[in-house]
């Protein structure tokens, strides 16, 4: 991957964009058509891969990569042409006789990032906004997902021409070489610390950013909360993809009237999750490699362990493990954690949990149990990208909620129609027309006075 090549990819998508064909309408709805087929006859080699990278089971890959893509493609196919009509709207007194509506054109040509947790739901989701709002794009999966990135690589070039949608492949050399070409928009999913990087890379040219990165995200039990369904929803959320998800709940604040409890009904459903040793689950995926099963043992050095702890670098499994009496200073408390591991502090007053959170950086998702009032005042205190009472994950599984982050957790949002927009213009159209000229808006503005009080 030479800067050469690489300038040369990205040349040959604004050429094909400057054929016009990616604005037809008919045009979008085909390649989605296309995309969905290609994505059913890859269904078994992805399943295989994701098996491979990530030990995701058939039935998780589905759940949390295949499906949420297929959904995302139908749901293109039947709004599209209404998403992509003009769009009425009223004209004002100071600009009668006229008519005003808004244009959704294509940004143009899209570079798309995506990290190795969802590897195939992160790259071709955004993909599916792309192509139906009209854009190219450039593809770019990461490396530590090899299988995954060679499927969806294989899948892509069979499917589409290369100058329309590419995919480039390699580390973060590669990364920088696709960051110093000049894109019309830019979609990252990955760390801050790498957002960043990209938002420096496209201040440059001004080019614009979806970022959908990541961060602490909190997890409340409250005293009131049902402790049974709290702990089977925590503990899932905490377990799918063995932790390694940007809106996992990544620490704990629990109410201490229920903690024990709620210690008891975790470290049961662990069980009826996973049976008596998780290792041996064929449902328990592994930490994607070495570098990551490194940076995750240390954090089991700090406070009590609860449960689990047990771990094995050959495998790169570790148990669900949560850990209490943890302090704020702790390492991990410091960045996201990003594995099976969840640190728990305590509480007695909700202000202290309040205080706690929005003194820290703004997180991807927030999390509540508890009851209804009490949740209401609590979100009224705090922000976040996204937020769930009562559960956890699933308010990226509806798919009329945006999903994005605020501030430190990322800007922009996607999914649906949302999807749509992020890859759009929404161009302001006047239509003025000529058998009525007001002779007010011209120097010397004569007859301007009697029109004042329309206008103010």
């Amino acid at each position: 991957m030479t800067p050469d090549y690489i300038h040369a990819c990205v040349q040959g998508h604004r050429d094909f964009f400057a054929t016009q064909n990616t604005k037809s309408v008919a045009f979008r709805k085909e390649q989605l058509l296309r995309l969905r087929t290609a994505i059913l006859k890859y269904e078994k080699p992805l399943y295989e891969a994701l098996q491979a990278d990530l030990h995701k089971s058939e039935e998780e890959a589905f759940l949390t990569e295949i499906s949420i893509v297929l959904q995302e493609i139908k749901h293109h196919l039947r709004h599209i042409d209404r998403w992509a009509k003009a769009q009425r709207v009223g004209s004002t007194l100071a600009i009668l006789p006229s008519e005003s509506y808004i244009i959704t054109e294509p940004l143009g040509v899209a570079l798309i990032m995506a990290p190795w947790n969802y590897p195939f739901n992160l790259l071709i989701c955004p993909l599916v906004g792309a192509i139906s709002s009209g854009c190219c794009a450039v593809l770019k999966p990461s490396p530590y997902t090899p299988h995954t990135a060679a499927v969806m690589e294989q899948m892509i070039s069979e499917t589409f021409p290369q100058n329309y949608i590419s995919v480039v492949q390699g580390d973060r050399h590669v990364n920088a070489l696709l960051l110093a070409e000049r894109y019309d928009i830019i979609f990252f999913t990955g760390s801050p610390s790498l957002g960043k990087l990209v938002m420096e890379a496209a201040a440059k040219n001004l080019t614009p950013c979806v970022l959908e990165l990541g961060g602490k995200s909190p997890c409340i039990v409250d005293k009131e909360a049902n402790i049974k369904i709290a702990a089977r929803r925590i503990m899932w959320g905490k377990t799918i993809n063995a932790g390694q998800t940007c809106i996992a709940p990544d620490y704990l604040f629990v109410h201490e009237s229920v903690k024990a409890e709620l210690f008891a009904e975790m470290k049961q459903a662990i069980h009826d999750f996973f049976g008596e040793n998780p290792e041996t689950s064929p449902f328990f995926p592994r930490i994607v490699n070495d570098k990551a099963m490194e940076r995750l043992l240390p954090l089991l050095q700090q406070g009590d362990i609860v449960f689990g702890g047990e771990n094995n670098r050959a495998e790169r499994y570790i148990a669900p493990t949560v850990i209490d009496n943890v302090q704020p200073d702790f390492a991990i408390m410091q960045e996201e954690i990003f594995g099976p591991i969840l640190p728990v502090l305590t509480f007695n007053d909700i202000n202290t949990v309040i205080n706690y959170v929005n003194t820290h950086e703004k997180p991807l998702a927030f999390y509540y149990f508890g009851d209804h009032k009490k949740a209401k005042a609590v979100l009224a205190q705090t922000t976040s990208g996204g937020a769930c009472v009562n559960d956890v994950l699933m308010h990226i599984a509806n798919p009329k909620l945006p999903f994005g982050g605020v501030g430190n957790s990322g800007m922009g949002q996607y999914h649906h129609h949302e999807s749509f927009i992020a890859f759009s213009n929404r161009r302001a159209v006047v239509h003025s027309f000529n058998w009525f000229d007001l002779k007010a808006k011209y120097v010397p503005f004569k007859g301007l006075k009697p029109l004042k009080r329309f206008l103010k």
